[in-house]
């Protein structure tokens, strides 16, 4: 995943992966999804994202699912 922002156009771009892009989709006027051919989600472009989104409030956290111990 890679998650770039330009601050000169104010737009915050999410990359979940690299598969081609065969569609995007505006999901209103500041956001659009780019979608593989699967229809899965590839990417998330949000302009004017410092209007939309905490910006320098980021943080990151994986969860790590529990282990039974169990025999």
């Amino acid at each position: 995943m890679k998650i770039q922002y330009f601050q000169d156009t104010d737009t915050l771009y999410l990359e979940f992966n690299q598969n081609p892009i065969v569609e995007t989709k505006d999901i209103n006027e500041n956001t659009l999804v780019d979608l593989d051919q699967d229809g899965k989600v590839c990417a998330i472009t949000i302009e004017h994202a410092q209007n939309l989104t905490s910006l320098n409030t980021f943080s990151f956290e994986t969860i790590i699912p529990e282990i039974s111990l169990a025999s």
